[in-house]
């Protein structure tokens, strides 16, 4: 027998069950996990065995080395492991510039750690294929409308994943956001891929709270929910960014096996990247970045803004953020209204948005899309920014009122203009705040540390 990898996780022992040999009963095992319930136990190893102080031995079968869990999980960062088995790893986006802003370092870390990893995604993106390439990544272009409902789309989608899949013949699929998630989940299952691990970065607006949801938004969630039960069957591990989405997965019962959610702090941040920086002097400046949709809350950013000027003339208010195809997007139209009346700046889009998070006071994201954690969030709280959003799932998690920001209701104008005053009258407040901000995302969000815990779930180091 082989040497075999095993990681203390949360007083866990995560082990590859084809390469472990279970000396007594009983142990609790599930989804290639082996959870310790009792105080003693006998564990064997491959060639080694692992004994009550953490060191290799070498046994024989009639050698056993009693192995308590207790002192297991005392030591922090406990890991013993061979050399881990090299996978061909097929990630899947819906959005071709999402695999370097969302996940370049995760793709760099796997790439390391010896894996084959080839990137599939809709756009023709020169510039993020260049990227791609630099690291070791192999791009495939796909076809796929990201918010389209035609079917017939869908289907192509579908079979064009499930013919490049079969020629590449991946060991494992990380498809993330809810297209990629079901389609490339339905056709690695029908071409028997056993390692499936999905990353639900935000369940979208069709899983968004409604008091009185239309018959289409409960026939399209529906049917969603129906799509999500067929690509989730059999999956080794199903990420989430919020409880909240956590939640509708068990709610809507999307999973055999409640115990592979797992939860994590969004994609994380890169704290060397993002900078700390300290805010200016002069008048306030409210930022908000994001696409420009409605359920964003970009309108009303705008009529907090139009509250704001009134009593503070020299506040300024900034919108960066590209146009959308979304059925709730923003016109050119409309914003070129909004600046012409003077209450907005509209910064355009960028693919570096450093220079404008260091140039503001404030960061402001008015969002009642259903995030998973917004990433534009994490860049303001590394780069040392306040933030002020609303109390739903995805974003309350990014702030602490009162210490870090304030959380706001959704769709309140008012309550948002409120809050974006106290930092107009308390211009101390951003400092402060910033400060607790650049400390929640080092203790929280901290890209590297997120993706650690995405390898020890998936396996992969």
């Amino acid at each position: 027998m082989r040497g075999a990898t095993c990681t203390s996780l949360g007083g866990k022992v995560f082990c590859n069950l084809q390469q472990i040999q279970f000396i007594r009963r009983p142990f609790s095992i599930a989804c290639q996990s082996l959870s310790v319930r009792r105080r003693r136990r006998h564990v064997l190893a491959g060639d080694f065995a692992l004994s009550p102080k953490l060191s290799l031995k070498p046994v024989t079968a009639d050698h056993l080395v009693l192995l308590p869990p207790a002192r297991l999980g005392e030591e922090p960062g406990f890991e013993i492991q061979s050399e881990p088995r090299k996978r061909v790893i097929a990630v899947i986006a819906s959005l071709t510039l999402s695999l370097t802003i969302f996940r370049l370092e995760l793709l760099k870390r796997m790439v390391r750690a010896g894996h084959k990893v080839v990137a599939f995604a809709p756009d023709n993106d020169v510039r993020v294929e260049r990227q791609l390439a630099a690291i070791g990544v192999d791009f495939v272009r796909i076809p796929m409308a990201r918010t389209g409902l035609n079917p017939f789309e869908d289907l192509v989608t579908l079979w064009t994943l499930r013919r490049h899949l079969r020629q590449l013949k991946p060991d494992m699929v990380l498809p993330y956001t809810m297209k990629p998630i079901i389609y490339a989940g339905i056709a690695a299952r029908t071409l028997a891929v056993k390692e499936r691990c999905f990353l639900v970065t935000g369940l979208g607006h069709v899983f968004s709270d409604q008091t009185t949801p239309v018959m289409r938004s409960k026939v399209i969630r529906q049917l969603c929910i129906v799509l999500y039960r067929i690509a989730f069957r059999g999956a080794k591990v199903v990420f989430a960014y919020n409880e909240a989405d956590a939640e509708d997965l068990r709610r809507y019962r999307m999973l055999e096996d409640n115990s592979k959610i797992v939860l994590v702090s969004g994609s994380g941040v890169d704290l060397e990247h993002f900078e700390l920086s300290s805010p200016p002097q002069r008048g306030p400046v409210f930022l908000m970045i994001a696409r420009l949709l409605r359920d964003k809350g970009v309108a009303e950013f705008v009529d907090a803004a139009r509250q704001l000027q009134r009593e503070f003339p020299d506040a300024r208010f900034q919108l960066l953020g590209h146009f959308d195809c979304n059925p709730t997007s923003i016109s050119h139209d409309q914003i070129n209204s909004w600046v012409n009346e003077g209450v907005l700046e509209y910064l355009g889009h960028t693919d570096d948005v450093r220079p404008y998070l260091a140039a503001c006071t404030v960061f402001v994201l008015p969002s009642y899309y259903r995030e998973g954690i917004p990433r534009s969030i994490l860049e303001a709280l590394a780069t040392g920014r306040p933030i002020i959003t609303t109390n739903l799932p995805g974003c309350r998690e990014t702030v602490q009122p009162g210490v870090n920001g304030f959380l706001v209701e959704p769709r309140d104008a008012e309550s948002l203009a409120d809050a974006m005053a106290a930092f107009a009258r308390q211009p101390e407040l951003a400092v402060t705040m910033g400060q607790r901000s650049r400390e929640l995302a080092e203790a929280k969000f901290d890209v590297h540390e997120i993706n650690r815990v995405l390898f020890a779930w998936m396996q992969l180091e």
